[in-house]
């Protein structure tokens, strides 16, 4: 046999050779696209599993991801960030008093309470 000569060429293998590379090739994009799909889905099953408030902006935000994906970047943070909590977190922050302000606070109604008992 030579280097140049085609091995399997007119043999039964031949045939059976090109129907193997098909199946292989069609599971392999099957494959793929299964799991783009299920990535791409990712964010509409945390929500329902969630039972999310905002299901239906999820839903848009994902379809409309597949032709602009830094929609479905948006989807995944909508999905998987609890905005309630978020939003009572950024509250307790913003009305937290710094540590010195509570001291004087605690100490200034003590004060008055002394001043109040000696007259």
């Amino acid at each position: 046999m030579s280097l140049l000569g085609m091995p399997f060429v007119d043999t039964g293998a031949d045939t059976a050779l090109h129907v193997v590379a098909l199946v292989v090739m069609v599971a392999t994009v099957s494959a793929v696209a299964v799991g783009f799909w299920k990535i791409h889905e990712m964010p509409i099953n945390k929500a329902h599993k969630e039972e999310h408030h905002q299901i239906g902006l999820i839903t848009a935000l994902t379809w409309i991801g597949f032709v602009w994906h830094w929609v479905w970047v948006l989807a995944v943070f909508v999905a998987f960030v609890d905005g309630e909590k978020a939003l009572r977190k950024l509250r307790d922050i913003w009305h937290e008093q710094p540590e010195n302000l509570k001291q004087q606070v605690v100490e200034t109604p003590q004060s008055d309470r002394e001043v109040v008992n000696n007259a």
